[in-house]
């Protein structure tokens, strides 16, 4: 039995709108949604048309709520996983491809429907139970951003501005909520807002038409698609660092064939750059000037040109390559530029760029390293094992079994506290630790946006403290 079969109307409205709030706020629709809010029904048929080469793939909605192909009777729970698997394509949005046959409209509009009823339900409950109204405003703005991009006129905003639609600073624990979101209201951001910096200015868009996707016999068999039912166009499992990750996709200092190589140098001096693109246009690149091929130019001719001084041997990826990929051509290279969404050349990644972001990356790793190594020490120095042990809550044999978590069960003792001795307030003490083990999270995740500024003078500092206080009284 359904829990909102019995139970007085507020009761219902308020378990509806919990689950409502649930289904808005952290998961993909799924077929079985609608299925359970009656929008439709076991045996619903669906069809699949591609126009363009007149082709036409059925299926049936199971009670279980599984998109049944016809006529092999492949069972999906994935509208896009079937419409993939039906068309022998590698990449589809089956909520825009499949047609409710019915009701002659088709899924994805089911779902806004779904979606619609979801936030009205929770948002009666939110009002009596006075509770936060964010999710409300999230599903709002996405609202008005799909109705944006199925006029054509798509919203742009920077990845900043959007994660903080949803109150976040970076690229952490919230991403898959955040692509659940959008995807529920048929949306999808262009570029990808993993694979680019944070101020990168994205689209907020529909998927591509499906006739835009190349059949599975022109790219890779379909058995190399993904396997997980859930497959939607994309994964929430993406930890890459991407060329776009580096490189703001702001455009590209340029001269083009026909510029002097004075202008050439005068844009490198005034700009600090080692190289320029020689563009014809944003999509077609000719090669680069570099210091050293200006030089070998005029040494070989005294009145040469940027004709004479182009490398045409660059090297070009699209923004969302994996950086590791890259990296022998750029240890030969020095550089390479990078296309945006539409092929066009957009930014530029050197070596000068991936040792600063690795610099970034390793500068908070190694002074966690160091703290959590300090702090080992000194807990060993002070203490033995069966003092800690009960602390921890879990059976430990040796210090080294210590975790940050650990650190602050212990320290929050106030028998500890005293017996370490340390002139210091603990309480203080113990919300510092907090704050570092939250940083040390968020390093170890590996997310893609630099651990800011702050955060490094936060754990120096910290370091710096406990150096005063290794020996204990």
């Amino acid at each position: 039995m359904s829990a909102l079969t019995g139970g007085t109307q507020e009761t219902k409205d308020e378990l509806a709108g919990g689950r409502s709030m649930y289904l808005i706020g952290g998961r993909r629709v799924t077929v079985a949604d609608l299925l359970e809010a009656g929008l439709i029904k076991a045996g619903t048929k669906l069809r699949f048309k591609r126009n363009r080469i007149g082709v036409t793939y059925d299926a049936t909605v199971t009670d279980k709520g599984r998109i049944r192909l016809e006529p092999d009777g492949e069972e999906f729970r994935s509208p896009s996983r079937a419409a993939m698997v039906a068309a022998g394509m590698r990449a589809v949005d089956g909520w825009h491809a499949w047609l409710v046959v019915d009701q002659d409209r088709l899924l994805d509009a089911v779902r806004q429907e779904l979606l619609d009823r979801a936030i009205s339900t929770a948002a009666a409950a939110a009002y009596r139970q006075s509770e936060d109204t964010a999710r409300q405003r999230i599903h709002e703005r996405l609202r008005q951003a799909r109705a944006r991009a199925d006029e054509h006129n798509p919203e742009r905003i920077s990845v900043r501005q959007l994660l903080e639609l949803w109150g976040a600073t970076d690229r952490g624990d919230q991403v898959s909520q955040i692509e659940a979101d959008l995807a529920n209201h048929g949306l999808m951001t262009s570029p990808s807002f993993r694979a680019v910096t944070l101020d990168t200015v994205v689209s907020l868009t529909t998927p591509p038409d499906d006739e835009e996707a190349p059949p599975a016999a022109e790219t890779s068999e379909i058995e190399d698609l993904p396997v997980g039912e859930d497959y939607e166009g994309g994964s929430d499992l993406n930890v890459r660092l991407t060329l776009g990750n580096l490189s703001p996709l702001a455009g590209v200092e340029s001269v083009s064939p026909n510029s002097t190589l004075e202008e050439a140098i005068t844009k490198m001096l005034l700009n600090d750059y080692s190289q320029l693109a020689v563009l014809n246009g944003p999509r077609t690149l000719r090669g680069a000037v570099t210091w050293r091929s200006i030089v070998q130019a005029m040494h070989q001719k005294s009145d040469a040109s940027i004709a004479d001084a182009i490398d045409s041997h660059v090297e070009v990826a699209k923004y969302d390559r994996d950086l590791f990929e890259v990296l022998p051509t750029l240890q030969q290279r020095e550089f390479v530029f990078v296309l945006d969404e539409s092929n066009e050349v957009k930014g530029i990644v050197t070596t000068s760029d991936v040792a600063q972001r690795y610099g970034e990356m390793a500068t908070p790793f190694f002074q966690l390293g160091e703290l959590d190594q300090t702090l080992r020490w000194i807990l060993s120095r002070a203490l033995d094992v069966p003092t800690v042990q009960p602390l921890c809550g879990r059976p430990i044999t040796s210090f080294d079994q210590l975790s940050f978590g650990d650190y602050q069960r212990i320290l929050e003792n106030r028998k500890v506290w005293r017996k370490l001795g340390w002139p210091l307030d603990r309480q203080p003490f113990i919300t510092r630790l907090e704050k570092i083990r939250l940083i040390r999270n968020k390093v170890m995740h590996f997310h893609p946006d630099p651990v800011p500024e702050d955060a490094i003078d936060m754990l120096r500092n910290f370091n710096s403290v406990l150096h005063q206080y290794r020996d204990p009284a």
